[in-house]
């Protein structure tokens, strides 16, 4: 600076004009009340595990389950962990952040509120002995004739399973279960898919059938199953597993069990459950007989 001059004020810093981000669209859903714990939480950071057409997978940071959540459209399967939109679902990819709870989800600029419940667990009203007896047979049969065939091959784990399940033999049982969680590829492997077909029907039908020796081995298999499921397998089918042990199933399951206890017509719910995913409804309808199977065994016996 030359003496007697005046210094010049520094030129004022232009800062960039700030984006405000925009507004989050808000839609309504009806949610699985398994997920009520999860949305009515104080809120969790959350991201896109798998994005489709008709689902988004959003796996929520915590150490309690539902672990993982499911948006579904209208379309979509109504998974026991899922909430349904009457919006379809674009502009979603895997790695997207969100967050979930204070009764609602917020992901990729849309935000969900939920207004409406639904049970994924509704009591099977009692069984009809007679049919019940006859649909053993017949669910067989469905299962053998259609071209939807499950993931897995018969003997091995399936067999033994099986073979415990029908005979009590929890120690078989139990085996059985641990060797089959996680085997198979895809989102939800087979042998999780058996597995929670498996557990579904010895609990709802244990009770409709009175047997509670099959809901006592429900319990036991629930509690192998969700012990380590987040270590053993996908995200996704891990909740659907705790799930499945708390007797939580998609409608497509819930309707064959009324159709094996004699309130609808089975063969039309069988092939709905047949059709579900690649093999994911043909294990669930074999572990849905394995099931009842070892109900009318079990009601049996003292």
């Amino acid at each position: 600076m030359t003496v007697g001059t005046r210094p010049r004020a520094p030129r004022a810093r232009r800062e960039p004009a700030s984006r405000v981000p925009p507004s989050p669209a808000f839609v309504s859903g009806a949610a699985s009340v398994a997920l009520r714990p999860a949305l009515e939480s104080p809120r969790r950071p959350a991201r896109v595990l798998a994005a489709f057409p008709l689902a988004v997978y959003l796996e929520v940071r915590s150490e309690t389950e539902p672990h993982v959540i499911a948006l579904v459209t209208g379309e979509g399967t109504r998974l026991p962990n899922a909430v349904v939109l009457g919006e379809p679902l674009d502009g979603f990819s895997a790695g997207d952040d969100g967050w979930v709870g204070d009764g609602g989800i917020e992901i990729g600029g849309l935000g969900i509120t939920v207004r409406r419940w639904w049970d994924p667990a509704p009591p099977l009203a009692p069984a009809d002995p007679d049919r019940t007896a006859e649909a053993a047979d017949r669910l067989a049969a469905l299962r053998e004739a259609s071209p939807r065939q499950p993931g897995l091959v018969p003997g091995g784990a399936p067999a033994l399973l099986a073979q415990g399940c029908l005979s009590g033999r929890l120690v078989d049982a139990v085996t059985a279960a641990e060797r089959l969680i996680g085997l198979g590829p895809g989102l939800t492997p087979s042998g999780d898919d058996m597995l929670a077909g498996l557990l579904v029907a010895l609990r709802h039908l244990g009770r409709a059938a009175g047997a509670p020796r099959a809901v006592w081995l429900a319990d036991w298999l629930a509690a192998t199953v969700t012990y380590d499921a987040r270590t053993r397998t996908t995200p996704i089918s891990a909740t659907l597993l705790h799930c499945a042990a708390r007797g939580e199933a998609s409608p497509e399951v819930t309707g064959v069990l009324r159709g094996v206890a004699g309130h609808q017509p089975l063969e039309a719910a069988v092939t709905r459950l047949l059709h579900l995913g690649h093999t994911s409804g043909a294990d669930m309808v074999w572990g849905v007989h394995i099931g009842l199977s070892a109900v009318l065994s079990l009601r049996e016996r003292p």
